[in-house]
């Protein structure tokens, strides 16, 4: 029997990384337990005003945050504040599907354009990996804003 997984990041600033990732994945940051969110409605709002009401310090508001698929079928992510720093590579890291279905320098061309978008809003591009035989698919190596290694791929 397969499980469902969550995905865990430790960070220094759990709600604007959650954003990030919800931003690169198409993810959203779910609503409060109990609340439900007219279209539209800022979820972190929603998730103040939640803990403001169950008497959470407002320094202890940014401790968590999570993101989900809104359709259904990825994993949750969930961001937990840490107070050090990240200081080595990671052994395990996330491969963003940004060109499914594209080869060559197509393909290549839509890695770029994402790794863009990224950049803009915080990433950082590390390397580019073109195709080359034996492999057929290139890649970009970026980082998130809190140095977390991951792939466009």
């Amino acid at each position: 029997m397969s499980r469902h997984v969550q995905i865990t990041v430790d960070a220094r600033d759990p709600r604007t990384l959650s954003l990030f990732w919800a931003d690169a994945l198409g993810y959203v940051v779910p609503g409060p337990p109990g609340v439900d969110l007219p279209d539209g409605a800022d979820p972190l709002a929603a998730w103040d005003d939640f803990l403001a009401r169950i008497g959470v310090p407002e320094d202890q508001r940014n401790t968590r945050s999570a993101i989900e698929d809104p359709d259904g079928h990825g994993p949750r992510m969930f961001f937990q504040q840490v107070p050090e720093d990240k200081v080595a590579k990671n052994r395990l890291h996330l491969d963003v599907r940004a060109a499914p279905g594209l080869e060559g320098e197509e393909r290549m061309t839509a890695l770029e354009t994402e790794c863009a978008r990224l950049v803009a809003r915080g990433a950082t591009r590390v390397w580019r990996e073109d195709p080359a035989p034996p492999m057929v698919s290139g890649h970009i190596v970026m980082t998130d804003p809190e140095g977390n290694e991951f792939c466009l791929d």
